[in-house]
């Protein structure tokens, strides 16, 4: 388990964290040990010298208002869209552009090759557009017919 007496947002927004000895951490950063595979289990508090002050197991672990606080923190530094629909591709070699539907809305990217297609797990993918953003599909056997017929041709 890990080491936190408490931990809260400063007036600057920035976590503060108080270990078990008593000791204050300004500016705390978390950091997921395994953000694709297991992004709520590994989670790191890492101080402004980039050294670990605690360690956390599972955020599940955590009292409710701490655990809200890190997933909050964790999102707001991680921007890895969910792809929820494939709507369009230009061309069924590459590079080819990409019309997506995602959690955070409709966007447009290039696909450079086919191995910025990562296979990550399960049905899992994970996909590089040519500006380095990377989308997550969290299970490509459970998106719609249209888009698991256009994703198949590059997979």
């Amino acid at each position: 388990m890990s080491n936190i007496q408490s931990l809260a947002r400063n007036p600057f927004g920035r976590l503060v964290l108080v270990d078990a000895t008593g000791q204050t951490h300004d500016n705390v950063t978390p950091v997921r040990a395994h953000p694709l595979s297991a992004p709520e289990e590994g989670i790191s508090l890492v101080g402004t010298d980039g050294h670990e002050i605690a360690w956390i197991d599972r955020l599940g672990d955590l009292p409710e208002a701490q655990r809200t606080l890190l997933r909050d923190e964790l999102d707001h530094r991680e921007v890895t869209p969910t792809v929820l629909k494939l709507l369009a591709v230009s061309t069924f070699s590459t590079p080819s552009q990409w019309t997506v539907e995602t959690d955070r809305g409709t966007t447009e990217f290039i696909l450079k090759s086919e191995e910025d297609i990562r296979r990550i797990g399960e049905g899992r993918l994970l996909i590089a557009s040519s500006h380095g953003l990377h989308f997550l599909v969290p299970d490509r056997f459970s998106l719609d017919r249209h888009s698991r017929k256009l994703l198949e041709r590059f997979l």
